[in-house]
Protein backbone atom coordinates (compact mmCIF):
# COMPACT_ATOMS: atom_id res chain seq x y z
CA UNK A 1 0.00 0.00 0.00
CA UNK A 2 2.67 2.16 0.66
CA UNK A 3 4.14 2.07 -3.01
CA UNK A 4 0.97 2.99 -4.30
CA UNK A 5 0.50 6.32 -1.73
CA UNK A 6 4.27 7.05 -2.83
CA UNK A 7 3.14 7.01 -6.17
CA UNK A 8 0.36 8.95 -6.12
CA UNK A 9 2.24 11.92 -3.96
CA UNK A 10 4.52 11.65 -6.69
CA UNK A 11 2.32 12.19 -9.34
CA UNK A 12 0.55 15.17 -7.26
CA UNK A 13 3.98 16.78 -7.20
CA UNK A 14 4.34 16.33 -11.04
CA UNK A 15 0.82 18.04 -11.01
CA UNK A 16 1.60 20.92 -9.18
CA UNK A 17 4.79 21.59 -10.96
CA UNK A 18 3.39 21.08 -14.41
CA UNK A 19 0.49 23.99 -13.04
CA UNK A 20 2.69 26.32 -12.27
CA UNK A 21 4.52 26.14 -15.73
CA UNK A 22 1.22 26.75 -17.75
CA UNK A 23 0.33 29.74 -15.21
CA UNK A 24 3.53 31.20 -15.89
CA UNK A 25 3.23 30.08 -20.16
CA UNK A 26 -0.54 31.38 -19.95
CA UNK A 27 0.50 34.71 -18.34
CA UNK A 28 2.88 35.81 -21.19
CA UNK A 29 0.07 34.31 -23.83
CA UNK A 30 -2.67 37.06 -25.40
CA UNK A 31 -6.07 36.47 -24.10
CA UNK A 32 -9.17 37.30 -26.62
CA UNK A 33 -10.21 36.48 -29.92
CA UNK A 34 -9.42 37.51 -33.19
CA UNK A 35 -12.18 39.00 -35.27
CA UNK A 36 -12.51 40.93 -38.86
CA UNK A 37 -13.66 43.58 -39.74
CA UNK A 38 -14.90 44.94 -43.27
CA UNK A 39 -14.80 48.57 -44.22
CA UNK A 40 -14.98 49.52 -47.55
CA UNK A 41 -13.63 46.51 -48.96
CA UNK A 42 -10.83 45.89 -46.73
CA UNK A 43 -9.99 43.81 -44.13
CA UNK A 44 -9.04 44.57 -40.41
CA UNK A 45 -8.00 42.70 -37.59
CA UNK A 46 -8.17 43.20 -33.83
CA UNK A 47 -7.72 41.09 -30.92
CA UNK A 48 -10.90 41.56 -28.37
CA UNK A 49 -10.90 40.66 -25.41
CA UNK A 50 -12.00 42.02 -21.50
CA UNK A 51 -10.21 43.92 -18.96
CA UNK A 52 -12.54 43.77 -16.22
CA UNK A 53 -15.92 44.93 -16.86
CA UNK A 54 -14.57 46.19 -20.17
CA UNK A 55 -14.25 45.13 -23.44
CA UNK A 56 -11.23 46.18 -25.31
CA UNK A 57 -10.82 45.97 -29.03
CA UNK A 58 -7.13 46.22 -30.47
CA UNK A 59 -6.05 46.72 -34.07
CA UNK A 60 -3.52 43.98 -35.41
CA UNK A 61 -1.79 44.52 -38.46
CA UNK A 62 -1.79 42.08 -41.16
CA UNK A 63 2.05 40.81 -40.07
CA UNK A 64 0.94 39.74 -36.51
CA UNK A 65 -2.17 38.14 -37.40
CA UNK A 66 -0.59 34.99 -37.88
CA UNK A 67 1.59 34.49 -34.74
CA UNK A 68 -1.20 35.98 -32.49
CA UNK A 69 -3.34 33.31 -33.92
CA UNK A 70 -0.54 30.82 -32.85
CA UNK A 71 -0.27 32.18 -29.36
CA UNK A 72 -4.43 32.16 -29.01
CA UNK A 73 -4.31 28.75 -29.76
CA UNK A 74 -1.44 27.68 -27.62
CA UNK A 75 -3.20 29.14 -24.69
CA UNK A 76 -6.49 27.66 -25.38
CA UNK A 77 -4.50 24.23 -25.52
CA UNK A 78 -2.99 25.46 -21.77
CA UNK A 79 -5.92 26.00 -20.60
CA UNK A 80 -7.20 22.80 -21.51
CA UNK A 81 -4.44 20.70 -20.11
CA UNK A 82 -5.03 23.08 -16.81
CA UNK A 83 -8.35 22.38 -16.42
CA UNK A 84 -7.20 18.16 -16.75
CA UNK A 85 -4.43 18.77 -14.32
CA UNK A 86 -6.98 20.51 -11.91
CA UNK A 87 -9.12 17.44 -11.81
CA UNK A 88 -6.27 15.22 -11.67
CA UNK A 89 -4.92 17.16 -8.80
CA UNK A 90 -8.80 16.66 -6.92
CA UNK A 91 -8.46 13.05 -7.60
CA UNK A 92 -4.87 12.92 -5.97
CA UNK A 93 -5.91 14.60 -3.02
CA UNK A 94 -9.05 12.68 -2.58
CA UNK A 95 -6.73 9.12 -2.49
CA UNK A 96 -4.20 10.54 -0.22
CA UNK A 97 -6.85 11.75 2.48
CA UNK A 98 -8.41 8.50 2.32
CA UNK A 99 -11.80 9.57 0.97
CA UNK A 100 -11.62 7.29 -1.95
Amino acid sequence: MNLIISTVQQEKQRIDYMLVKYQKALAELPKGTIYEKQVKGNTYYYLKYRAGKKIISKYIGKKEIEKLKQQIDRRRHIETMIKSLLEEQKLAAKVLEGNL
